[in-house]
């Protein structure tokens, strides 16, 4: 019995990785969870250089969730590679760097920093708002999307997921300008737009109105989107949405995922992700299956 995956070359010893925004560098979970058993961690989302994030109310719990609205704080690429990337690379996981970006420009300078470094893969976040389009953001728009992943593939070897927004009518046609404008593999999916008011003041409660909900709420919906993908496109797909145990993660195996990330559930339970991983091991022992590729996509 193997809980190995491999993605695009890349060996994981198992499927379960930290997603972005919810794990920081790794290091500010140290005391709380024995890093070496992840499989991955994807850092805290980069940009080119240090962003301060959102003003106001940032994090909001709603049922069944979160809403947040961070606004990509961070201290630059610059900094992740002097500071922090060389802990992340020391342990015995794969180091995945999220990145993102406010114009093109950023996307394609960032990936150049990085491209530089050992580190493996890079997760581009196209669900950046777009400062020369009124802050639509890139993972929405079909032309800029195509153009901001064909952009930094042209500066990168390192293996490239890009990490699509939920926020479309088709998430497939986004999967397929993603592969052909040379994608290795999809992350899915990112945060929904969503509104919380306060009755009270009669304003919404995040200073820029709407903020992105993650956490159990979302899990069926990024269930049957990374199905959707799966059916669209033959890459490799790390799934993620609202997962909080182990019959959750085999339930994105099964639809078609490589790999999973857990982000919310980590604020929930420290080391929720060791559990998972012990759960799947038993799941696997349980039935008999030898390796994930048994049951991966059989819906």
């Amino acid at each position: 019995m193997s809980l190995r995956v491999d993605l695009c070359g890349i060996k994981f010893k198992n499927p379960v990785i930290a997603a972005s925004g919810t794990f920081g560098f790794a290091k500010e979970f140290e005391d709380y969870i024995d890093l070496d058993r992840l499989g991955g961690v994807s850092s805290k989302g980069l940009t080119l250089n240090k962003n301060l994030g959102n003003p106001g109310i940032r994090i909001y719990e709603t049922p069944s969730g979160i809403m947040n609205s961070i606004g990509l704080q961070n201290p630059g690429v610059d900094h992740f590679i002097d500071n922090e990337l060389t802990f992340m690379l020391q342990r015995d996981f794969v180091t995945m760097a999220n990145l993102g970006g406010h114009t093109v420009e950023e996307y394609i300078e960032g990936a150049r920093k990085l491209d530089k470094t050992d580190l493996k893969m890079i997760e581009l976040n196209i669900s950046c708002p777009n400062v020369k389009k009124g802050g639509m953001a890139f993972g929405t728009d079909p032309v800029k999307a195509a153009e901001v992943v064909s952009k930094v593939r042209e500066v990168t070897d390192k293996v490239l997921f890009v990490k699509l927004s939920p926020n479309v009518g088709h998430i497939g046609d986004f999967a397929r300008i993603a592969r052909d404008n040379g994608a290795d593999g999809i992350s899915l999916v990112n945060t929904f737009n969503a509104l919380a008011i306060d009755i009270r003041t009669r304003k919404p409660v995040f200073a820029n109105k709407t903020a992105g909900l993650s956490g159990p709420a979302i899990k069926p919906i990024a269930l049957r989107m990374v199905n959707e993908v799966a059916k669209a496109v033959d890459l490799p797909i790390i799934g993620m949405g609202g997962i909080t145990n182990y019959v959750d993660a085999i339930e994105f195996i099964m639809a078609g995922a490589s790999a999973i990330e857990v982000g919310t559930g980590n604020f929930v339970k420290l080391d929720l992700m060791t559990d998972i991983i012990d759960g799947i091991e038993k799941f696997m022992e349980e039935e008999n299956i030898s390796s994930l590729d048994d049951i991966r996509h059989i819906i």
